[in-house]
């Protein structure tokens, strides 16, 4: 093997890993910042000896070993409590030779150390941005470039956000636990909205020149398959699980040849990924046999299902599409989704009552897809004039590129 290939191995296997590592590591000295350096470390160590060694026969390991004698060898150096570094020598010692010992805890996919590391990294005693950031970081493996890149901010924006969260999290002496009891579910909804956060940011882009960033969509599908391995019995998990398999099964349909968005009806249904929607059943299924089939994720999950199980647009059910927004809670944002419904169920003149009854709503004032349905209404009532005008004002609100163009086109297509 090649200086190059071992370079490129070590870099997978620590993409691999890395979530894994910090995990262990962050169980043992209580700091998450601490744990990544750590593991940093012992990456470092793999660059400098496998090229001219190999690559071990149980990689995992031999990084989880680096990284506690490192960890000894660095609290030595700082001088850190006698406590905390007698508890981690003796974690050590306990577990035998590290690297045998070690090998099958590393392997379990669905080790506690892991389920306590996402809901360190979604705590909300951080900012949404933060936890998205640190989780993608820490849980996705991601660098800081990639985070910003997918993000379209400054690298250093990024830097900071990691930065603070880990100082964050240091402060507020977060323990690095799973919450029990009332905790729990608070806790994981805040686990879960993180991760629909990334999965949103890659389906629909907020800003940029591209309509979608496919590899945000995975890493989030990614990290909701784990977690519904660590937690089987949370029936919200599979619901979330379900709902972004099902909207990514569209994926490829929804961009065009030059990566122009197609919209939902326009979609060549034959290019949707009929494995993701099975799976995304199944995920559904397994949510509503949990009791969950009434949480949001699980109605939503449900919603897409309507559209997954129609063959062509006219055989959507937008009649339980409508009912089934109603169960979800009444926000702007959802109201303004079943007035879509409301319109393709019962008429175009029932869509816009349902919007114009948010006309007054703060929260949608600078959201671009009010402005964007109400022309889509009033282009069906023949309103071309109002409809161009709606159109065009969505399309100076969205910051993407892409819908920008598809937002003027249907301007023009008004005159």
């Amino acid at each position: 093997m090649t200086d190059d290939e071992t370079r490129r191995a070590v870099a997978a296997v620590f993409r691999i890993e890395s979530a894994k590592l910090i995990a262990g590591l962050a169980r043992m000295v209580r700091d998450v910042g601490l744990a990544e350096e750590l593991a940093q470390d012992a990456l470092v160590a793999a660059l400098e000896h496998w090229p001219s060694e190999g690559v071990p026969d149980r990689p995992g390991a031999w990084l989880m070993a680096t990284a506690k004698r490192r960890g000894i060898d660095r609290l030595r150096r700082a001088r850190l409590s006698e406590r905390k570094h007698d508890e981690l020598a003796h974690d050590l010692a306990d577990h035998g030779s590290p690297v045998e010992a070690l090998d099958e805890a590393l392997d379990d996919p669905v080790g506690d150390d892991l389920l306590r590391l996402v809901f360190v990294a979604c705590h909300p005693v951080l900012s949404p941005e933060a936890r998205v950031a640190l989780t993608l970081r820490l849980l996705g493996g991601l660098t800081t470039a990639e985070i910003a890149r997918a993000f379209l901010v400054p690298e250093a924006t990024i830097a900071q956000r990691v930065v603070r969260a880990k100082k964050t999290l240091a402060e507020s002496a977060v323990a690095f636990e799973v919450p029990r009891g009332d905790e729990l579910g608070a806790r994981l909804s805040s686990v879960l909205e993180v991760v629909y956060l990334i999965f949103n940011e890659g389906y629909s882009a907020t800003a940029g020149d591209d309509w979608m960033r496919p590899a945000l969509c995975e890493d989030a599908l990614r990290l909701g398959r784990i977690l519904a391995g660590l937690a089987p019995g949370e029936p919200e998990v599979h619901g979330l699980v379900g709902l972004m398999e099902l909207q990514a099964s569209r994926s490829r349909a929804r961009v065009g040849p030059t990566g122009e968005p197609v919209l939902l009806l326009e979609q060549n249904r034959g290019l949707w990924d009929h494995l993701l929607i099975q799976r995304g059943l199944a995920s559904l299924a397994k949510a509503e046999a949990l009791g969950g089939g009434g949480g949001p994720y699980a109605i939503q999950a449900a919603l897409a299902a309507c559209h997954a199980r129609a063959r062509a647009p006219g055989e959507t059910d937008w009649a339980r599409i409508a009912a089934l927004y109603e169960r979800l809670a009444p926000t702007p944002v959802v109201e303004l989704n079943r007035a879509v419904a409301v319109a393709m169920a019962y008429g175009p003149a029932a869509g816009l009552a349902v919007v114009d009854g948010l006309a007054g709503e703060a929260s949608l004032r600078e959201y671009h897809l009010l402005p964007s349905v109400r022309g889509d209404l009033l282009a069906r009532l023949g309103r071309m004039g109002e409809a161009r005008a709606e159109f065009e004002r969505a399309a100076s609100l969205t910051r993407n590129a892409r819908e920008r163009a598809l937002l003027l086109g249907r301007a023009a297509a008004c005159a």
